[in-house]
């Protein structure tokens, strides 16, 4: 009975100190990130007030609007006049310069809470992250109940893939029973969207299209390839990811541009939306040819935890590929220069491009990568007024969640940016807006850098290993 009895006061010893250490690192992470809540944050015209002298870039039109003034009142766009006045609102200058609305970014990987700084500072104000774990519940949650500062956050299911595909960073299921009753579980608990994975088989996905039908939620899909590429064809599938899986897909992997011009037919007329993440692919080109990559300024801002099991890891293995096989470089730039024409052929036939980027994962820096995916847009030939339409109109027609972003229109949310120079000729004044605005709250270019400043070379490992092992203790 003694031997029992320590046994068991062992193990409520241990339980109990288990306990402590991770209420200990759930209030060490919280006051770490405590400059994103609400009520900490210096900021002025959050309930009602009015932007004058602005030159409107609204989005819904290409063109400029000069001299306008938009009435914000309760995080929404109540008005646009060419001139109002009112002794009862309080009055911004805009002083001439250009406002926007904030860029959605449709395909993130978010691991903790300095990352949602990272993207206002980048002018980012929407975000769909796609690898759902419980952190992001609470994240969502936080932010919507205004107890947080950051960019809108929708937020996948955890990855759904078949019983052969292993990993521990997605789920697999073993039968359709089981699907429907992650799906319903995933849609109780508050996750938006459900992501299908590589692996997923067909059967497995017929009842995945059948059970988010019911509960009208809708699939992002990371093409599987147990499945032809068309399967994803269909209303249900909200976003069709990469434009790596149609060269490893449909183009079994060639660069095949007669079998590239039928894909692009059929994504057309079936009236498909697509997220290119052109970006982290590009990344690994960057990983073979730069050796200092590790030492850059956007691997500071990258989650520390994950720089450590999945960004070096990544260096190494492409770096020593290079050793291994020199004609690797080439071979990645060619397949990028390849994608670029996917991109082209897709927007010059209507097919519905959302800017997405992949960041979160090896070298995608958060908030940062949407500059370099913008670039590349541009680069495949879209006018800076398609490119921007990729991270602001184009998603609201995705999902019934972004139906009022995208825009600067009268009912929609006041997510929006203030820039110095005109973002329809000079892209590259994103990169530092001097306002950002989200839901109405105003925060100014110096609130934006300390933003910055915090998440720089953060030492949140610990705490990040936590929500990880949480993850696998709850979702598997």
């Amino acid at each position: 009975m003694k031997i029992i009895k320590r046994i068991l006061l062992g193990f409520l010893f241990i339980l109990a100190m288990t306990m402590l250490i991770v209420l200990v690192l759930f209030l060490l992470d919280r006051s770490n990130t405590s400059y994103l809540k609400s009520k900490n944050i210096e900021s002025t015209f959050t309930k009602e007030y009015l932007i004058k002298n602005v030159k409107l870039i609204p989005m819904s039109l290409d063109t400029i609007l000069n001299d306008k003034t938009v009435h914000i009142k309760d995080g929404k766009i109540l008005r646009i006049k060419d001139d109002f006045e009112s002794q009862d609102i309080e009055i911004i200058d805009g002083q001439g310069k250009y406002l926007m609305p904030g860029l959605i970014d449709m395909h993130v990987h978010v691991w903790d809470r300095f990352e949602l700084g990272l993207y206002l500072a980048n002018g980012v104000t929407t975000v769909r992250n796609l690898w759902g774990i419980p952190l992001h519940l609470r994240i969502k949650d936080e932010i919507t109940s205004g107890e947080l500062l950051g960019p809108l956050f929708y937020t996948s299911s955890p990855k759904l893939t078949g019983p052969d595909d292993f990993g521990d960073d997605k789920v697999q299921l073993q039968s359709k029973e089981e699907a429907k009753k992650l799906i319903n579980n995933y849609h109780e608990r508050g996750y938006d969207f459900i992501k299908t994975y590589a692996g997923i088989t067909e059967p497995l996905f017929d009842a995945i299209v059948q059970e988010t039908a019911a509960l009208n939620m809708d699939i992002v899909s990371h093409p599987s390839f147990q499945m032809t590429y068309s399967k994803n064809f269909i209303q249900q599938v909200a976003t069709i990811e990469h434009a790596e899986d149609i060269v490893q897909q449909p183009l079994d992997f060639q660069m095949d541009t007669v079998k590239l011009d039928s894909v692009v037919r059929l994504m057309a007329v079936s009236k498909v939306n697509f997220s290119p993440t052109l970006s982290g692919f590009f990344n690994i080109y960057k990983m073979i040819t730069d050796k200092a990559i590790l030492d850059s300024d956007h691997a500071a801002y990258i989650n520390p935890l994950f720089k450590l099991a999945d960004t070096e890891a990544q260096v190494a293995r492409w770096q020593g590929e290079k050793s291994r096989n020199p004609e690797v470089e080439n071979r990645i730039l060619n397949q990028h220069k390849f994608h670029l024409l996917i991109l082209k052929k897709l927007h010059e036939a209507g097919v519905n491009i959302v800017c997405s980027t992949d960041a979160g994962i090896a070298m995608g820096a958060p908030g940062f990568s949407i500059h370099q995916e913008l670039a590349h847009y541009s680069e495949a030939g879209l006018s800076n007024y398609e490119v921007l339409k990729t991270a602001t109109i184009n998603p609201s027609t995705v999902h019934k969640e972004l139906k009022d972003l995208g825009s600067i229109e009268k009912g929609k949310w006041a997510n929006l940016l203030l820039c110095e120079e005109n973002p329809l000729t000079d892209l590259s004044t994103l990169e530092r807006p001097d306002w950002v605005i989200i839901k109405g709250q105003l925060l100014h270019r110096e609130t934006l850098d300390v933003f910055k400043n915090k998440a720089r070379n953060r030492n949140n490992i610990t705490s990040t290993a936590y929500y990880w092992v949480e993850n696998l203790w709850i979702e598997r």
